[in-house]
């Protein structure tokens, strides 16, 4: 998959400022004004820009998200997708950052949105080990429990828009198909697709998916999660999926013994999401997907390692998915001899 720069947008900042304050002048009227303009240093495909919108006396930060390159087959759904999905999302009162406007090609701005601003710390480290963080990790399994049970009970058809997307359709043939797509070999990968395809469990109903529900892609205070980002990967699917994901080892982020992002026990995150609604929890499929979710995320790590080579998106932290790799194919094999919990 390789990189592709998107050339339907300028890249000088001055002028995408001044392209955001017409764009947002359009929707809230001509008497507003963006000041107070930060550039995010975080983000891959994206380029984030916080701002003040003012008007007069009243003041709302808020979050302009532009998609700087794409892949020529990405695995990901486009800004428009997403923006929908934060509609819904929004719409039951699920804790997400509001969508306030979509950029269309008149404003100059490519693909992107304008989101609410969110306060809150996402790096894994600070969240799962900082004493400012004590009472929001003995509240995180609960509270992961209940957004899950939340999501999963929007009713399908909402979100019948993202029904034609590769995960959607077959979680294991769309990993099977990126993989092939490198050509590289790995045998334990071969392994792992093997032993998923044979020991598949039915799913007894499907719904929308978040797709990557992890510590770092939420915004947490010291009270617990207050907003859930990246919206990239939701598709239609088993409802276990997003609580095997969400104890795969690699966002234990080094606390193995706590399976549930490095910070709780299935346990806890299991009661909560079935006192919340969510349907009877299935361990042994909850086991499953956390087996898929190494395989997943060690395709999507030679994906990104593939782009630093060729791809024309050379960053070290994409070079350092090589070795990434590697370690998945070890919690993989580990995790199928039943050696890791």
């Amino acid at each position: 998959m390789t990189a592709v720069e998107i050339d339907d947008a300028t890249n000088d900042i001055d002028e995408i400022i001044n392209l955001l304050e017409a764009c947002v002048r359009a929707h809230y009227g001509s008497s507003v004004a963006i000041n107070n303009v930060e550039q995010a240093t975080l983000g891959g495909s994206n380029r984030t820009l916080l701002f003040d919108l003012e008007d007069g006396e009243h003041k709302r930060r808020l979050v302009s998200r532009q998609e700087t390159y794409t892949l020529d087959s990405s695995p990901f759904l486009p800004p428009e997708t997403q923006f929908k999905l934060l509609q819904l999302a929004f719409s039951h009162d699920l804790a997400v950052p509001e969508p306030i406007v979509e950029f269309t090609p008149n404003d100059g701005l490519g693909r992107g949105h304008v989101i609410s601003c969110v306060s809150g710390e996402t790096l894994p480290k600070r969240l799962i080990s900082d004493e400012k963080f004590a009472a929001a990790r003995a509240l995180f399994p609960e509270q992961a429990g209940q957004f899950l049970a939340k999501l999963h009970a929007i009713p399908i058809a909402s979100g019948d828009f993202l029904s034609t997307s590769a995960d959607s359709i077959d979680p294991i043939a769309a990993q099977r198909e990126r993989y092939d797509y490198y050509g590289e070999a790995h045998p334990a990968l071969d392994f792992a697709f093997r032993w998923l395809e044979k020991n598949r469990p039915a799913c007894k109903k499907r719904t929308i998916v978040h797709g990557d529900f992890r510590v770092g892609n939420m915004l947490m205070g010291e009270s617990g999660i207050n907003a859930v980002l990246d919206w990239e990967c939701a598709h239609l699917g088993d409802p276990m999926e997003d609580l095997g994901w969400l104890c795969t080892p690699s966002w234990r982020f080094g606390n193995l013994d706590k399976p549930v992002g490095g910070i709780g026990q299935r346990a806890e995150l299991f009661s909560a999401y079935e006192a919340a609604g969510g349907r009877n929890v299935d361990c042994e499929a909850v086991r499953w997907w956390e087996i898929f979710g190494s395989l997943r995320w060690a395709v999507l790590n030679i994906m990104q390692v593939h782009g630093h080579r060729v791809g024309g998106r050379r960053s070290p932290a994409f070079a350092a998915c090589g070795r990434n790799t590697a370690l998945m194919e070890f919690d993989l094999l580990r995790a199928i001899a039943g050696q890791l919990d």
